[in-house]
């Protein structure tokens, strides 16, 4: 589903006024529902989440906070719901026999690097991990998840999206009010430019960690060439920013609802424009891996890492985590 465009902006307009009292009943609803206590697990949660639906670089900080612990030394597993899939779990994720139609692709790019667990139950995916080895535990999404209780709670913040139009689902973007969303974390992240004034609805005693995404080595061998740019992620502007930043010559681009399940036909369209333009179809990874495999070859696909302003301060939260965490000598 593509998001409104009246969720972004001031919040005023007929239809955010209409819809507000269902935004009141689903406020209510989602408070009503984080208020029950979840399952304690003996092990480090870690959540990467957010207020408002669509991405805001959650999974590109669980990544990151995974691949830290485990340059500790620390066994980490991830925890998804896995959106967009039909299996609802507990599962371990194994990328060669599962697809982005039965676990998400979040699930997938987090499976490559890392074990991973799909569950629409996360005390239950949390138990299997655990009892699979887990020392620690990486949640990709999950703040408004009250059936497993979290040690550290990050508020991801897209800075070209802020909190859109400040008003909660159906009449904005929020999952729930914002003040709601920050008493449950103890830190925020922005990723990017703060474009919207979005910390200034955050409370001056709140951390706030600043980040932003960088391409990988593929992207520098895009400069000068003419690219067909096509994504299905929650702010595509950010991916062409980034291929033009990288100095691609983008000859065309198409944009799709996020996590969008491209089919063959699709693919024989996009493929087509590309080769029509004389440009190279690229992707990001997260589309990637909703491709149908018989189209990937034709695909480049442009990778992106988190670049930390103060990565210390990321560090030392994570260190009495760490020290909960039993490492063998």
């Amino acid at each position: 589903m593509r998001a409104p465009d009246f969720w972004t902006g001031d919040g005023s307009g007929i239809a955010p006024f209409l819809l507000s009292p269902l935004s009141a009943l689903y406020a209510a609803a989602t408070a009503r529902r984080v208020a029950k206590p979840g399952w304690r697990a003996p092990v480090p949660v870690i959540c990467c989440g957010n207020a408002t639906a669509g991405g805001a670089g959650k999974t590109s900080l669980a990544l990151d906070i995974g691949m830290r612990l485990a340059n500790r030394g620390v066994a980490v597993h991830f925890l998804t719901r896995g959106y967009g899939g039909t299996l609802r779990g507990p599962l371990r994720v194994e990328p060669g026999r599962h697809d982005s139609e039965a676990v998400g692709d979040e699930a997938l790019l987090l499976a490559a690097e890392r074990p991973t667990w799909v569950a629409a139950d996360r005390a239950a995916g949390a138990r299997a991990a655990v009892e699979a080895g887990a020392q620690a535990l990486v949640m990709d999404d999950g703040l408004q998840n009250p059936t497993l209780e979290k040690d550290l709670s990050f508020l991801t913040i897209d800075g070209s999206y802020g909190f859109g139009n400040g008003r909660v689902i159906p009449a904005g973007p929020l999952r729930e009010p914002v003040e709601a969303a920050v008493a449950r974390a103890q830190a925020a992240v922005l990723m990017g430019a703060d474009e919207h004034g979005a910390l200034a609805r955050l409370p001056y005693a709140l951390p706030v960690l600043r980040a932003r995404t960088v391409p990988g080595p593929e992207a520098a061998q895009l400069a000068g060439q003419a690219v067909f740019a096509f994504c299905g992620i929650a702010n595509p502007r950010k991916f062409f920013t980034t291929l033009s930043e990288a100095r691609a010559i983008i000859a065309g681009r198409a944009a799709y609802a996020d996590h969008y399940p491209y089919d063959a036909g699709d693919m024989r369209e996009l493929l087509a424009e590309a080769d029509r333009l004389r440009a190279i179809p690229v992707t990001t990874k997260k589309d990637f891996v909703r491709i149908p495999p018989a189209f990937r070859a034709r695909v480049t696909v442009v990778t992106v890492t988190l670049a930390w302003d103060e990565p210390a301060r990321l560090e030392a939260m994570l260190d009495p985590l760490v020290a909960r965490v039993p490492i063998p000598a």
